[in-house]
């Protein structure tokens, strides 16, 4: 169990990984004209990578294009790139936790 849990995990990192430098990448070609706004369906693509899949970079829909043809908001990216930290420590946060538990119950077989 701690193994699909770990994996799991894995994934959701290596998703929130990608969306990262996506979204690194939007900000930084903010005044790029002609650039296109790159993001992933997370919840998509969780489901696709828990099944060993590679995400699939897309371009959301629905975005105002300036007369340079740039669409980057750079406010829906602030609000990506800080969900996106929440969502890492999160993470971070619960296999800490679980690793925890683990070592106690090492601990405790030695004790014992």
């Amino acid at each position: 169990m701690f193994d699909r849990i770990a994996a799991t995990q894995e994934h959701y990192l290596n998703l929130l990984s990608v969306r990262q430098k996506l979204v690194a990448s939007n900000i930084a070609n903010v005044d790029t004209p002609g650039y296109q706004t790159q993001d992933i369906d997370f919840q998509r693509e969780f489901l696709t990578l828990a099944k060993g899949g590679t995400p699939t970079v897309v371009e959301p829909e629905g975005l105002m294009t300036n007369n340079d043809g740039n669409n980057v908001n750079i406010d829906q990216q602030a609000r990506l790139l800080a969900e996106n930290t929440i969502r890492f420590q999160f993470v971070a946060m619960q296999a800490r936790g679980e690793f925890k538990d683990v070592k106690m119950a090492l601990q405790d077989g030695r004790n014992g």
